[in-house]
């Protein structure tokens, strides 16, 4: 199933990787909504430092994914909350690296904590297939 990208010339593009202000998707049959992941492996250990934390808050949401029969491909909205601002290029390295080309709708909102004070950042995602 194929998720158009809503980014008319009427809205500012914000020159943000991976990102479209909408996301169209027509004739979808299944929709995830995954709670936020964050960088805990598989262990039970939080991962270190931002950039780890991120690709491994990715890795479960490609997990949890996979184990509903989806892919990255039926993402159609991400929601990050991060703790620190400096974080911001790890985060779009990871989700750059997550996602490959593809443009969806997210929000990327800074917190002033999450429910582990080591936790760095938490994403949920919705996906429709």
């Amino acid at each position: 199933m194929a998720h158009k990208p809503i980014d008319p010339d009427s809205v500012v593009v914000l020159g943000v990787p991976n990102y479209s202000h909408g996301a169209l998707t027509e004739g979808a049959s299944r929709w995830l909504h995954l709670s936020g992941q964050v960088g805990v492996k598989p262990d039970g250990r939080t991962a270190e430092g931002p950039l780890a934390q991120c690709q491994q808050a990715l890795a479960n949401i490609g997990a949890l994914l996979e184990a509903a029969g989806m892919s990255v491909d039926d993402i159609v909205h991400m929601r990050i909350f991060l703790l620190d601002r400096a974080d911001i290029p790890a985060l779009r390295q990871a989700r750059g690296e997550f996602l490959g080309g593809r443009k969806i709708p997210s929000t990327l909102v800074l917190v002033s904590g999450l429910v582990d004070p080591s936790w760095k950042v938490e994403i949920e995602v919705v996906a429709a297939r």
